[in-house]
């Protein structure tokens, strides 16, 4: 390969890695009860948790938060969702399993981390912290994204429920299960990509 060539090969790198370590925005679009809406908006920051970022993208990127119910919601805490309505698509990434991310940012209140059932074992679902929750720090919650705007719409987002929906059943019967059981979950309408920058120059 010519020098001009490698040259190129390592620029183009560069502006690949570049790319991924920019911030962008994700607008949430939000059913929180029957007859009322609301927005917020994910600042995303792939260098805090570039897996968790990259897995949020992928999955912003496949239409898959569409319909996906706030299904274990505790007031002062957390709102946590990413289990899809329909059973087959929650199947085929039950064992796309992430590594873990270092824990770079706190779990402020706002900030969003990937739900976990141990190491290494990260797949769709994810919460955002009501309060500051820096215990989770230690046990291996790393945030990826922090909510900017649309604070009060997280804040509205149905509790009444708190840990009752079984996520087994979730799991297996999907929205039908949440539908007839808990028909007032707040529910994601829609999630897309709004705004993309580059990081601040030092």
């Amino acid at each position: 390969m010519s020098r001009f060539l490698c040259l190129l090969a390592v620029a183009t790198a560069a502006l690949t890695v570049s790319a991924a370590d920019d911030t962008y925005e994700v607008e949430f679009e939000v059913q929180l009860t029957s007859k009322t809406r609301g927005t917020f908006v994910m600042e995303v920051h792939p260098e805090w948790a570039p897996l968790g970022a990259a897995r949020f993208k992928e999955l912003v990127d496949t239409d898959f938060f569409k319909g996906v119910r706030f299904f274990r919601v505790i007031g002062g805490f957390m709102a946590q969702f990413g289990i899809h309505g329909n059973p087959k698509i929650s199947a085929t990434w039950k064992d796309n399993k992430l590594t873990d991310d270092p824990v770079v940012e706190s779990n402020k209140a706002y900030y969003v981390s990937f739900a976990t059932s141990g190491k290494d074992s990260r797949t769709t679902q994810m919460f955002i912290n009501f309060s500051d929750n820096a215990n989770l720090d230690g046990m291996g919650f790393s945030p990826f994204a922090k909510v900017t705007k649309g604070m009060e719409t997280v804040d509205a987002i149905e509790k009444k429920h708190g840990e009752t929906p079984d996520q087994g059943r979730i799991q297996a019967e999907g929205n039908k299960y949440l539908k007839t059981k808990f028909p007032n979950l707040s529910f994601i309408r829609s999630a897309k990509v709004v705004a993309a920058g580059a990081k601040d120059e030092l």
